[in-house]
């Protein structure tokens, strides 16, 4: 099981980049774990889903949130994806520590992989290794440049929804085959320029 850590400082209060973080549409503008994530508005807090495309992955997945402690921790774990050679999962998690000046940011990526994939974990890592910084200072120029951005390029406090947007939880209505209710089929929000590896697909 794959895991790879980086550490970034963000010029920005706690609780601006915990709602930032909170809002899973947000991954989209600098993950390289996230190629889309669907555009409707859904309430951030446990065990929020949300429906997004892993890169190389052609239909769309559940992201949940699995960890949610305001101005602390978040975590988000995709649905299990499944290939010839096995299964992965990956889990993203942010950490964060509040500065007088700012927020220091730890953004972890973990992969759990079974059957054949397991022997690929090096090259998962090995991946994440390089893209994980990249992402790291990606995340930085998005939050400190959001307040020169056009009004609505970022979601949450940084550019609020609107009133009247839908919204999506676990456990509400139209669940299948035992999965959480994942909001209407609505047009995605697409990263500039998605990258990263699907040792899976």
């Amino acid at each position: 099981m794959p895991s790879v850590s980086t550490n970034v400082f963000v010029s920005r209060p706690a609780t601006e980049v915990f709602d930032f973080l909170a809002d899973a549409r947000n991954l989209a503008l600098w993950s390289s774990g996230v190629a889309s994530v669907d555009a409707a508005y859904v309430t951030p807090g446990p065990r929020a889903v949300y429906r997004y495309r892993y890169p190389g992955r052609r239909r769309p997945h559940h992201l949940v949130c699995a960890d949610y402690e305001p101005c602390r921790r978040i975590a988000f774990r995709g649905q299990r994806m499944w290939s010839p050679l096995g299964t992965q999962v990956p889990l993203y998690s942010f950490d964060l520590l509040p500065h007088a000046d700012g927020t220091l940011v730890r953004l972890s990526v973990t992969s759990s992989l079974t059957a054949a994939l397991t022997l690929m974990a090096p090259l998962v890592a090995m991946a994440w290794r390089r893209d994980l910084p990249t992402d790291g200072r990606k995340f930085c120029d998005v939050l400190v440049g959001a307040a020169l951005a056009p009004a609505g390029a970022l979601h949450g406090p940084l550019g609020a929804p609107p009133a009247a947007a839908a919204q999506g939880a676990a456990g509400g209505a139209g669940e299948a085959q035992g999965e959480p209710a994942v909001p209407a089929g609505t047009a995605m929000r697409t990263a500039p320029a998605p990258h990263g590896y699907d040792y899976a697909h």
